[in-house]
Parts: structure tokens; C-alpha cells; sequence
């Protein structure tokens, strides 16, 4: 098992830049695939980004393509999300996951069963 733990969220205006950390304990981070996903209130949670074991691939949602930049060390446990030109819809809690998963459908909720606590980002208008 792995255990995440989120941190770097915060409130930024439109237009900032904000980087997320997941660091992971217990099984080593380089044994899963890991994702970023967020959540408002009332809504399901929703793919952001995902990275493959070795960090040769990565995925994104379209609507953060351009903006968002995943990446990870392995070396130090954690991944990161690099959040650049943030827009007010935007706001969400983001949570880490990490998934057994080799290849297929990194974008699904069910494919990740380790999950952190959440960090909350919040864009101003």
C-alpha cells in the first residue's frame, strides 16, 4: 500500500501559478501510475492529469492542456502539478492518486484505489 499526502494548494488570482506536491510513503511512488484529479461541490470527481510509472507519459484534460504540467521523482517519493495561467473554474480540491495500472484508461476515478486528503486551490477573480 501507499499512503499521499497533498500539499501547496492555496488562494491565488486569475493569472497566478500554483505547484502542487504528492508525497507518498510506504510502497515506493515508482510502482504506480499517479494522477490528479479535482472536485467542487456538488459535482463528481473529475481526471485532471496522469503520468505513467517511469514518467515517459502523461495525459491531461483538455481544459488544462497548455497550463497544468505533471511531473514526478521517483528518487524523492512525490509528484507535482505545476498550475500555471489558473482561471477562476479552476477552483476545486485536488487530490493524488496512485494506480496499479500499466497502460489503458489512466482518466477513470475506479483505476486508482490510493487516494490522499485533498488540497483546496482557489482562483480569484
Amino acid at each position: 500500500q501507499v499512503q499521499l499526502v497533498e500539499s501547496g494548494g492555496g488562494l491565488v488570482q486569475a493569472g497566478g501559478s500554483l505547484r502542487l506536491s504528492c508525497a507518498a510513503s510506504g510502497r515506493t511512488v515508482s510502482s504506480y501510475a499517479m494522477g490528479w484529479f479535482r472536485q467542487v461541490p456538488g459535482k463528481e470527481r473529475a481526471f485532471v492529469t496522469a503520468i505513467s510509472r517511469g514518467g515517459a507519459r502523461t495525459y491531461y484534460t483538455d481544459s488544462v492542456k497548455g497550463r497544468f504540467t505533471i511531473s514526478r521523482d521517483n528518487g524523492k517519493n512525490t509528484m507535482y502539478l505545476q498550475m500555471t495561467n489558473l482561471k477562476p473554474e479552476d477552483t476545486a480540491v485536488y487530490y493524488c492518486a496512485a494506480s496499479s495500472i500499466y497502460s489503458g484508461d489512466y482518466y477513470s476515478t475506479g483505476n486508482y484505489p490510493y487516494w490522499g486528503q485533498g488540497t483546496q486551490v482557489t482562483v480569484s477573480s
